[in-house]
């Protein structure tokens, strides 16, 4: 039997239509049925399809919630920190750099003369300051922008460059660059802000980076101490420091008067520009006192202008001049040769920085003589008319001692005495004081203590000298007799005029004054307290010593010719001492000076003039004291408007006839 065919694998298709029979007729529409769903691809034949398995969300949540709190964790406990643990310590940085504290400085008072012209005054200044924290790389967007900003200012400041970029480069929001610039100095620093402001905007607007190396650059109102006369009265007013302190003079004795209270400003910050609306602090400063002298500014510039070009013709280390108002004791000049501008410091020399007149001590010589000649007028052992026989030489303890010039034995009075200047004839004379020498030691010790030497002369100024005077007893066997004209005892030119001026007043000594008071910021004047009094001599022996003193200058055989001023009487003295060098030691070279007052019958000034070490000229007293004590005095008496003398001087003898 034939093999029967396969069965056919039917391939679905198309169903075919039938008929409502069942069978085959016409066609009828087929039925809408929904899609179908896409069918799954099928894997490749002979491969078993894997299920998708999806992964388990759950631990990748955990694991991100996790770090999510811990993250909040951190947040929550930096917040604590922040804000409840370290929050007043956080509060106090944050303070700290958003509000400044500057100082506001108060005005220094003026010095004045006794007529109201300053001769010390404050103006207008400016302190550079600087925040560096603003010349950093991020905030200058300059990686050197403490040596950029160092080179421009270093020029205008005047300063080192180096020094300017170390302040710079510190840290801190603020440092003073320089103190107490002029007006122009800020000026020329603020025009080259406003330069390189204006190139930064430009360069920010281009896409740039905007450096500005002056953005941090500030400064602070204050002022300048200036003394508008330079040099004039430098030694009396004396200047400040860096700081705007006193450092000398006046101005350091002063400074608490003259400095007033400083004030200080607080205020917020940003950007290196101040928050008006965040509110400001501020202690206003209280200014200074001004201070009135009893100096008269035209007499110290003729005093000044005297000693100043006879100490340059003399070629002479040092001179001082002071005048005294003989009868309320102030002082109407102190001058010093050489001396320097308190303005420039940094051209003075060290030496003349100080007050000479004050601070110098010095062997006087024979202008000490009218206390030895007060001493014995006073205590009744001699008159001017007393004869006094004095020899070439005169042998004493262990020395021979001589007058200035050789001379024959002289017949003198005790007013020839002084007028000539003879040392031998002062020995002779205040050896009369005791029965012995000793005893005669202590009577004028007692005399030269009663005027004034060996203690300070009442004006506290800062570095007085008060003089060198032993004790009786101390005084060595060549002392006890140089003591007497001048040599072996020291002081300073202050306490020199005032000798002179305590026998112009009648024999009261009146201690020196400089200052007439001071005028608060209140415009109230407090007048200085009156100064010590103290008797000396009698008025009687004081008259006589000033008639005495006029035949220093008055009589053809007085050493002080040179000191006369037409219209007016003079009572002077003058000295020539050997001078102690202060660098080699011993004896080396001469002090000269001129001491007196005029009128002679109504004594209204002394002037006191001295010049050490003279090299070059003469080296007495009369010859190149005398002439400056002349133009000093004639030039005070005019600017007092003085009368001329009513009288004419009393004529005392010099000398005497021994045959008579």
């Amino acid at each position: 039997m034939p093999p029967k065919d396969p069965p056919r694998r039917r391939v679905p298709g198309p169903a075919r239509p039938r008929s409502a029979a069942g069978g085959q007729g016409r066609p009828r529409p087929a039925a809408r049925r929904p899609p179908s769903p896409a069918r799954r691809p099928q894997p490749p034949r002979g491969r078993t399809a894997r299920p998708l398995r999806l992964g388990n969300p759950r631990p990748r949540l955990r694991l991100v919630s996790l770090a999510l709190t811990l993250v909040m964790l951190a947040f929550v406990v930096r917040l604590l920190q922040v804000q409840a643990v370290d929050a007043s310590a956080y509060a106090a940085k944050a303070k700290e750099n958003r509000y400044l504290s500057y100082t506001i400085s108060a005005e220094r008072g003026e010095i004045t003369d006794r007529s109201g012209i300053a001769l010390a005054t404050s103006v207008d200044a400016y302190n550079i300051t600087a925040d560096p924290s603003m010349f950093t790389p991020e905030f200058s967007k300059a990686p050197d922008a403490p040596q950029q900003a160092a080179a421009l200012l270093a020029p205008i400041l005047g300063t080192d460059a180096t020094e300017l970029t170390r302040k710079l480069s510190r840290k801190g929001r603020y440092v003073v660059l320089a103190r107490r610039q002029t007006p122009q100095v800020w000026n020329q620093i603020k025009d080259l802000k406003s330069v390189f402001a204006e190139k930064a905007g430009k360069d920010r607007a281009g896409g740039g980076p905007g450096a500005n190396v002056l953005a941090g650059v500030f400064q602070e109102a204050t002022t300048k101490r200036v003394y508008p006369n330079g040099g004039l009265a430098a030694g009396i007013l004396g200047y400040v420091n860096a700081d705007g302190e006193g450092a000398g003079g006046l101005e350091s004795q002063l400074d608490k008067e003259l400095a007033g209270e400083d004030g200080k400003i607080r205020y917020a910050q940003s950007g290196g520009r101040r928050v008006p609306t965040a509110g400001t602090e501020e202690v206003p400063a209280v200014p200074g006192a001004d201070v009135e002298l009893t100096i008269d500014r035209d007499i110290q510039w003729a005093a000044q202008k005297a000693i100043t070009d006879q100490v340059k013709k003399s070629k002479a280390d040092r001179g001082y001049v002071v005048v005294q108002n003989t009868r309320t004791g102030e002082v109407l000049a102190m001058a010093n040769a050489p001396g320097f501008d308190p303005n420039d410091l940094s051209q003075a020399d060290a030496a003349s920085l100080g007050n000479a007149a004050l601070q110098d001590v010095y062997e006087p010589g024979s202008t000490s003589k009218v206390m030895s000649m007060a001493a014995v007028l006073e205590e009744g052992v001699a008159t001017p008319g007393t004869h006094v026989t004095v020899p070439n030489r005169l042998h004493r303890g262990d020395r021979l001692f001589k007058d200035d010039i050789d001379h024959p034995t002289w017949y003198l009075t005790l007013n020839g005495v002084l007028a000539k200047s003879s040392n031998i004839g002062t020995i002779l004379a205040t050896g009369e004081l005791g029965r012995t020498q000793a005893e005669a030691n202590k009577v004028l010790y007692s005399y030269l203590r009663k005027f004034g030497i060996g203690s300070p002369t009442g004006l506290d100024y800062p570095g007085e000298t008060p003089g060198i005077l032993a004790k009786p007893k101390d005084w060595s066997t060549s002392q006890q007799y140089t003591i007497p004209f001048g040599q072996g005892l020291s002081l300073n030119a202050m306490q020199a005029a005032s000798i002179y001026s305590t026998i112009a007043n009648d024999g009261l000594r009146v201690a020196p004054t400089l200052v007439r008071g001071t005028r608060g910021a209140d415009g109230h004047f407090t007048a200085a307290a009156p100064p010590g009094r103290t008797r000396v001599v009698s008025a009687k022996t004081a008259k006589t010593l000033a008639a005495m003193l006029e035949s220093v200058v008055g009589d053809e055989e007085g050493t002080g010719t040179k000191a006369k001023i037409p219209g007016y009487r003079v009572a002077g003295k003058t000295g020539t001492a050997n001078r102690v060098d202060p660098v080699r030691g011993g004896y080396h070279g001469y002090t000269a000076s001129f001491a007196g007052f005029a009128p002679a019958d109504k004594p209204q000034v002394t002037v006191y003039c001295a010049i050490q070490n003279p090299t070059k000229g003469s080296y007495f007293g009369g010859q190149i004291c005398g002439p400056i004590y002349k133009q000093v005095m004639e030039f005070a008496l005019k600017t007092l408007q003085t009368p001329p003398s009513g009288s004419g001087p009393a004529r005392l003898p010099v000398s005497f006839d021994p045959g008579e």
